[in-house]
């Protein structure tokens, strides 16, 4: 079946296919943003818009860089959360040891865009996936992990990348009761280091991985960082690692402070370890449950507390109201399509009526009662100053449902200057 195309003149008069941007007769991604002279303030992007802050974004880089080294410890930060190359690089240049991804589709999009180190924080599995690793790996500049946590995955991996000829760094993934993946017991780890025995020289063992965050209890936590460590030091005097030094990993984005605690204080015999930290929502932060989380790590966590200041919000959603159809409600262009809604509504921040000098904070009895597609219930009291046109900046709660959304993101300097568009690939 075909379909009509667009002409070059059909294609100018449309503009970018990509919602939340502005007018150009060329794709954004072709030409010097900055150029264009795109102002969110003067109306200039088509709202609703999901946006990102310059200086809140280096912020946040510098912040978990200064957390990190002062445990010295590495950093690979979880990119399923923005999938945006361009933010992967940022990290990157500000001394991240590699990017964590979830897929081997998400591997690919990094691969594709220069990323030459992935830590697979999954188990990889079906022909097809495989043979998307197996065509990167033929790049020896390539340095890839994934996850092992059974005999039966060991020996599919193993069949086929023998067949290939290939090596496949690999990670033991342990597990708790109740939990998500991972070897759970020692009768199960005992399988799977079998199961590597008969695929030596295929599959290289290269350390462990455990993720805390099927737990939320400190104590529990610790207990299992512990059991990591002790599993690390039994097989390192067992000589059953292939890389020096001993991959040691975990952390998501609540428990990192914790991870590094544990994991820094590490004492396996003689053996060299490289510990490396997965959390991934801390380049945009958010206002919601990751703002709930960075507290109690302010409060419980010495160096973090030392620092002074903290994780910022880097991430807002933009959007008109479009209707006042009530004296205690309005409606406004932002809905599930655009936000996510998992771990809370969005939260009213900042409100611009076109014209004025800046925007302000909005009422405190602003709030969010119900959302929909493309539409946001806004809960607002008879005497507030509320127009429709006006501009209204939420923040969000969980950032990785909401980058999902997003083709592409403009990035804002202190002036509301769009300065950057960010592209993701999810």
């Amino acid at each position: 079946m075909t379909y009509p195309t667009a002409s070059s003149g059909d294609e100018k008069r449309a503009g970018s296919l990509d919602k939340g941007l502005g007018s150009s007769e060329s794709q954004p991604e072709a030409i010097d943003i900055s150029a264009l002279n795109w102002n969110l303030l003067r109306e200039d992007l088509s709202l609703p818009s999901a946006v990102l802050y310059q200086d809140r974004l280096r912020h946040n880089l510098a912040w978990m860089q200064q957390f990190i080294a002062a445990y010295g410890v590495k950093l690979a930060p979880h990119g399923k959360t923005t999938m945006a190359p361009a933010l992967f690089h940022m990290q990157l240049k500000s001394g991240a040891w590699g990017i964590t991804l979830a897929t081997a589709p998400q591997t690919q999009a990094a691969y594709r865009h220069g990323v030459r180190r992935v830590l697979m924080a999954n188990q990889l599995i079906g022909r097809e996936n495989m043979a998307i690793i197996s065509r990167l790996l033929e790049d020896s500049t390539f340095d890839y992990y994934c996850l092992v946590d059974s005999a039966a995955q060991i020996d599919l991996l193993g069949a086929f990348y023998s067949s290939h000829h290939q090596h496949l760094n690999v990670l033991v993934e342990l597990g708790v009761p109740g939990g998500r993946t991972g070897v759970r017991d020692d009768e199960q780890l005992t399988a799977v280091l079998a199961a590597l025995e008969r695929w030596r020289g295929t599959l290289l063992l290269s350390g462990i991985e455990i993720y805390e965050g099927v737990l939320d209890d400190e104590i529990l936590i610790r207990a299992f960082l512990q059991r990591a460590l002790a599993v690390t030091r039994q097989l390192a005097l067992e000589n059953r690692f292939h890389r020096s030094p001993i991959l040691l990993s975990g952390a998501g984005s609540a428990w990192y402070d914790v991870v590094a605690d544990v994991f820094s204080n590490a004492h396996l015999t003689d053996a060299a370890v490289e510990v490396v930290l997965r959390p991934g929502c801390y380049l945009t932060h958010d206002a919601g449950v990751y703002r709930e989380a960075q507290a109690n790590i302010m409060r419980r966590n010495p160096i973090a507390a030392q620092m002074r200041t903290s994780l910022l919000p880097a991430l807002q959603i933009w959007a008109y109201v479009q209707s006042i159809p009530g004296e205690n409600k309005a409606i406004v262009t932002m809905g599930k399509r655009d936000a996510a809604f998992d771990a809370g509504l969005p939260s009213p921040s900042l409100h611009y009526r076109p014209g004025d000098v800046a925007p302000k904070p909005v009422a405190a009895q602003w709030i969010l009662t119900r959302m929909m597609d493309q539409h946001a219930y806004m809960q607002i009291a008879p005497e507030d100053d509320l127009r429709v046109g006006d501009m209204i900046a939420f923040d969000i709660s969980h950032p990785c449902l909401t980058f999902d959304k997003w083709r592409a993101l403009p990035v804002l300097d202190a002036q509301y200057r769009v300065i950057d568009v960010i592209r993701t690939f999810f």
